[in-house]
């Protein structure tokens, strides 16, 4: 019987880099104690903001056992463990990441599929795999690369009816889409957390698991504190999901490297060097560090309550 991963806020962590751009491992150990300590339920590693495209074969290996050794059972850890080509070569990758410890190997869903390939044959593929994989816990992630492709509600419920899933990131970033998915999982091993902070109150509603979005790597503590007390603080959780929606509009340029260095300004002790290339920054690094000043202040007294 597959135990339910927990409710609740889960980061998709950065990785952090030296100059030289090898991985400060370090930093990743100081990220993750830092996430645990702001109320995190679960940690997703070598995800698209881990820059995971730019990491080796070898470092998302080493990535997700170095994450799972340093959490030491204190929350779940998953980490991604198809990055395309033929079903077998994605099979026998998972089957090593699940030597690392990991709670659930992530399946990136476009990489099962072509864009103009359709739901039929994306089906056909992931049902290969699953028999290439045994009995080993796996999860979901509608990663917008190499494109993005989203689960229709009925594909999800499938997904969710073969036992094997057991979390699931979502980005459709549409309400009613949304709650859809989540009946579907309803009633089965599957967790499913947004990555859409504007619409997270509503799925938190509706009986979706928590959150699982970048603005999380930014300031964690609001997030777990929503996941964690939206039922029973209803007036307040509705004003702090405006706050978060208007703060949300300003976190994406450059972004990882803006993340990087919003989290050195909150005392983190790595670079904001990346592989990835960065979307533009939003203005001149004067004005970065006015914005990321901006957000702390906006929500500072939500960093000093308790998550729960």
């Amino acid at each position: 019987m597959t135990t339910p991963l927990p409710q609740g806020l889960w980061p998709v962590m950065l990785t952090p880099f030296r100059e030289d751009r090898s991985v400060d491992w370090a930093g990743v150990d100081a990220l993750t104690d830092w996430y645990l300590a702001r109320g995190a339920a679960g940690l997703f590693a070598v995800c698209l903001s881990s820059e995971m495209y730019e990491l080796t074969e070898a470092e998302r290996l080493e990535l997700a056992a170095r994450v799972v050794n340093r959490a030491a059972g204190r929350v779940p850890v998953v980490a991604t463990g198809s990055f395309g080509g033929p079903v077998a070569v994605q099979a026998e990758f998972t089957r090593r990441l699940s030597g690392t410890g990991v709670a659930a190997a992530i399946l990136i869903v476009s990489q099962f599929a072509g864009k103009t390939e359709s739901d039929e044959v994306w089906q056909a593929r992931v049902e290969e795999f699953l028999s290439l994989t045994g009995e080993l816990p796996l999860g979901l992630y509608e990663c917008p690369a190499p494109y993005h492709r989203l689960l229709e509600p009925r594909r999800l419920a499938w997904a969710a009816g073969t036992g094997r899933f057991v979390w699931m990131k979502d980005t459709c970033c549409d309400a009613a889409l949304e709650q859809a998915k989540i009946a579907a999982c309803r009633g089965t091993p599957l967790r499913w957390y947004n990555a859409h902070t504007p619409t997270l109150l509503a799925s938190l509603q509706a009986g979706g698991d928590g959150f699982s979005g970048i603005a999380a790597n930014l300031y964690p503590e609001p997030f777990s504190w929503l996941c964690a007390n939206f039922a029973t603080q209803p007036e307040k959780a509705r004003e702090l999901q405006n706050r978060l929606t208007l703060c949300e509009m300003a976190i994406r340029g450059g972004y990882p490297r803006s993340a990087k260095a919003f989290l050195r300004r909150r005392g983190l002790p790595i670079l904001d060097v990346c592989r990835a290339v960065s979307a533009p920054p939003a203005g001149p690094a004067g004005e970065e560090a006015l914005l990321h000043s901006s957000l702390l202040a906006e929500l500072e007294d939500v960093f000093q309550q308790p998550t729960v």
